[in-house]
């Protein structure tokens, strides 16, 4: 990992040097070599780990550097992890490996700075519209006509972000999954005014990570998510109305439906707050959709800060 110079291309492998030589802007487009990733938190982090494995030059930008350098340090010991697995018994080719990959890795604290030469901006920070909009409404007259702008929001309507850009056919969204490096799944989202080249180069993007991407509308909560938060908050009603302890219904979910969390489990780990965000964001768009109506019982936990593991408690209670 180095603090962030001029970069140059990364000199990527001999398909993708192969591809690189075609004429066409769809392949060209296709072709992500180098990424500047917006936010340094867990998601940004965990995005910047897979992409520099599968060698792409990174840039990893926050506004503090301290947050930088413990998700530096964050993301060398997850790599860490990975060797213990896979380079058991070759120490010298695990270092290695660890090397190699924090060199595709720099650090900046000035995003205006480093998207000159990039060919993907990717945020993932706060969920909050006007941040993001501010965001790529300054970085879009700095980038290059090329590059293509994606966002990671869970929530929050592509459309909506793209609209402080001029770049609406080069806007996107990608939606990873925590934690990044493991969970295999991309959602790909497209608007209404996606080119399909850029599209298509999102695709190729996420499954030159190792990923697999599926196809999405920019409709509320894509695809999970607009299916898991209605189970979670139906979950939550169920136990409202006194129709099952939450106990019973993460364990009635687990053994009978064979899901690894219940969603009483699932609501804290992915956070109460979080949770009520996209509720509330969805009530405010469709008030008259049942599925998204709000919850009076994880209202008053957020109201309490129980916000799940990241606290200590949520609907249950940790050590």
């Amino acid at each position: 990992m180095r603090q962030h110079q001029p970069v140059n291309p990364f000199v990527c492998d001999c398909i993708h040097d192969t591809a690189s030589c075609l004429s066409s802007s769809a392949v060209r487009n296709a072709a992500i070599k180098h990424v500047t990733i917006i936010g340094g938190g867990q998601m940004g982090a965990g995005i910047a780990q897979v992409a520099a494995t599968t060698g792409h030059s990174v840039v990893l930008v926050d506004t503090n550097e301290e947050i930088l350098k413990k998700s530096a340090k964050g993301i060398e010991g997850s790599l860490k992890r990975v060797v213990k697995k896979k380079f058991a018994d070759k120490p010298d080719a695990g270092a290695e490996f660890i090397a190699k990959v924090m060199a595709n890795v720099s650090i900046s604290t000035d995003a205006a700075s480093v998207v000159g030469s990039t060919d993907l901006v990717l945020e993932a920070i706060v969920e909050n519209l006007k941040i993001k909009q501010g965001l790529f409404g300054a970085l879009d007259k700095v980038a290059p006509a090329h590059t293509i702008f994606a966002s990671n929001t869970s929530s929050l309507p592509i459309t909506d972000i793209a609209s402080s850009t001029s770049r609406l056919d080069r806007f996107g969204g990608l939606h990873f999954f925590n934690p990044v490096p493991m969970m295999k799944l991309v959602e790909v989202i497209g608007t209404s005014a996606t080119s399909q080249d850029t599209f298509d180069s999102l695709l190729a993007f996420s499954k030159a990570l190792g990923k697999t991407p599926v196809s999405c509308k920019d409709t509320p909560g894509f695809i999970v998510n607009r299916l898991l938060v209605p189970y979670m908050m139906e979950a939550i009603r169920l136990h409202e109305r006194g129709h099952g302890s939450k106990e019973d219904i993460d364990i009635a979910m687990k053994l009978g439906a064979g899901y690894p969390m219940g969603p009483f489990e699932l609501l804290d780990y992915v956070g109460l707050d979080t949770a009520k965000f996209i509720m509330d964001g969805w009530v405010e768009k469709d008030p008259d959709n049942p599925l998204m109506q709000p919850s009076e019982m994880l209202n008053k936990l957020v109201a309490e800060g129980k916000f799940g593991k990241k606290t200590g408690e949520g609907f249950y209670k940790y050590k």
